[in-house]
């Protein structure tokens, strides 16, 4: 009999988000329950730092520069380097999981945050038969109905979009009869605006305040911001877990994946499913807010630093997963594909998914290893990562900058910070991983950004325009997302 799949995709989860993975402030039972009966990943990681290519990474088996979706799609910058091209969809020529699946006899429903493309490339052009809440918007126009959602019906006003998002997924398990199924649940929390149940939020600015949290600075000022659009604000590193609005976000999270597990025990369907959590990126820490920290991981969505590309990752397999396994080896976004595949009976598809591996022996318990893990970002992201690449082979990483500063090798496994370069010490590794690194990424077409034309963002203007307001160059302006610039 084949396993249900159920594959949970939240947008900007931090690596250290939950209560399992060590946060301190934001409350996380059901998800923590959800680890202890299954595997909890480590060392996961998505394919890239922020969210569209890591998506398509999931669905394509492909790292997002051989997909050709490598930044958020509807994101553009410069700084010293220029931009490059990259596809506004998801190719429609891919055969994505969803597809894989369905010939395989599932039935495949997507609902919440899609963010591939206009109408031509949405879920239902890519294998889904059923598309609830996708379409090509990055983040809600409305946290709370009516939402404005051409694939989601509003709701009674004041509906939370989590809960509504939620409440749909779980009419699907109820109606579903005995096909196998693959319910593709891709939450839009939590990604900025911070919006969340007035009622929650007053329970965590209680905490904030019992544990002295409100009296701290949480933000560390940093430097200005590479990209042109952004070039008159500065980095603001958030420390410290204690913004009441996000956590109140992850709870509400939280009690609704709680609401979608049970829906699957009442439904009988819990000992044969496999229940996937995981982020499409790492958490929002330096900018737009900051809503969150990632410590001890070093910055966040948008740079290929830790922070920004480790994810959790919960697998929940009954008869196959041991319950309470925590898993160290590193995997990658590419992985699932081909894995479910393999979980669902089915054969692989070599040739679709070609960057991904077969991780089912890391589940089972079985001696595994995976290969290095490869990121190539060629782009300004909005929250002050440079365009760069990366590769993480056994206990070493080594990040190669674009805009041409030295590269810098860090011991993962002693250093998940990323505090101390050993390039100079240990030039032999460096020097293996930059050949096996820049190897890769011709062999997936990755693009290089070239030198920027204009040596300077056009100073000979008075003034410009960004986020809506003028300001002199050199001014501190809190930069927002606009027509131009839409949010990540």
């Amino acid at each position: 009999m084949k396993p249900n799949i159920v594959f949970v995709l939240i947008d900007d989860m931090g690596w250290a988000d939950l209560g399992c993975y060590g946060s301190s402030f934001y409350e996380t039972p059901r998800l923590d329950r959800l680890a202890a009966q299954g595997a909890l990943f480590t060392d996961a990681y998505a394919a890239a730092p922020v969210c569209s290519p890591t998506r398509a990474s999931i669905l394509t088996g492909r790292y997002p520069a051989r997909v050709g979706v490598t930044q958020y799609i509807g994101g553009h910058g410069v700084g010293k380097l220029a931009d490059v091209p990259y596809h506004q969809f998801l190719p429609t020529n891919e055969l994505s999981l969803a597809r894989a699946l369905r010939a395989g006899g599932y039935r495949t429903w997507h609902v919440g945050k899609w963010h591939l493309g206009p109408r031509r490339t949405w879920p239902d052009q890519h294998g889904f038969d059923v598309n609830i809440g996708g379409c090509e918007w990055g983040h809600p126009r409305n946290w709370f109905s009516p939402y404005g959602n051409p694939t989601l019906p509003d709701g009674p006003d004041g509906e939370y979009l989590t809960d509504r998002l939620t409440d749909e997924a779980i009419r699907l398990i109820e109606t579903a009869g005995d096909e196998p199924f693959f319910l593709n649940l891709w939450h839009y929390a939590v990604h900025v605006p911070i919006h969340a149940p007035a009622e929650l939020i007053a329970k965590y600015e209680r905490k904030a305040a019992d544990l002295g949290l409100d009296t701290l600075d949480p933000f560390e000022p940093g430097e200005r911001f590479p990209a042109w659009h952004q070039r008159a604000a500065r980095v603001r590193r958030r420390v410290v877990q204690s913004d009441p609005a996000y956590a109140a976000m992850v709870e509400n999270l939280d009690t609704n994946i709680g609401r979608l597990l049970d829906a699957l025990e009442a439904a009988g369907k819990a000992d044969n499913t496999i229940v996937v959590f995981t982020s499409d990126n790492g958490g929002l820490s330096t900018a737009e807010g900051s809503p969150t920290s990632n410590l001890p991981l070093s910055e966040g969505k948008g740079w290929v630093s830790e922070g920004g590309v480790r994810e959790p990752l919960i697998v929940r397999w009954p008869g196959v997963v041991e319950p309470g396994r925590r898993i160290a080896a590193p995997v990658t976004s590419p992985d699932f594909y081909p894995t479910l595949l393999t979980a669902a009976g089915l054969p692989p598809l070599p040739a679709q998914h070609v960057d991904g591996a077969d991780v089912t022996p890391l589940l089972r318990g079985e001696p595994f290893e995976r290969g290095p893990v490869y990121w190539h970002y060629p782009h300004y992201s909005n929250q002050g990562g440079r365009p760069a690449a990366a590769v993480r082979e056994g206990r070493w990483k080594l990040v190669h900058e674009f805009e041409g500063d030295p590269d810098t090798l860090f011991d993962i496994a002693a250093d998940p910070g990323e505090h101390r370069d050993l390039a100079a010490s240990h030039p032999d590794v460096a020097a293996a991983l930059r050949a096996r690194l820049l190897s890769w990424i011709a062999e997936v077409g990755g693009l290089v950004p070239p030198p920027n034309p204009q040596p300077e963002p056009f100073s000979d203007l008075a003034g410009y325009f960004l986020g809506g307001q003028v300001a002199e160059p050199g001014a501190d302006v809190a930069w927002t997302a606009g027509k131009d610039q839409p949010c990540s």
